[in-house]
């Protein structure tokens, strides 16, 4: 399935851990397209590892994660506003 993960994260005195974490989880899983935000495809059983590595991390009465999920990136439009920098497209 594809995904696209936002998420945010409580700047307080730990934030800056979190946030940290939470980035290499999500790097290891999806591709990396703008400040919180990653997509790729990524199986359902990936999807519950990534939980559950995420759940570890973050703090749920603070810091938000969501996951649009469908079947296909093809049943999505992807438009880019201001600057264009897609880093989904670094292949030679």
């Amino acid at each position: 399935m594809y995904v696209i993960l936002v998420y945010d994260i409580s700047s307080d005195e730990n934030g800056q851990r979190v946030l940290n974490k939470t980035f290499k989880i999500c790097k290891k899983y999806l591709s990396h397209i703008q400040n919180s935000v990653f997509e790729g495809e990524i199986s359902e059983s990936k999807i519950m590892k990534l939980h559950y590595e995420l759940n570890d991390v973050i703090r749920e009465n603070i810091d938000s994660i969501i996951i649009f999920k469908s079947r296909n990136e093809k049943w999505l439009d992807k438009e880019m506003w201001g600057v264009k920098e897609d880093k989904t497209n670094n292949f030679i």
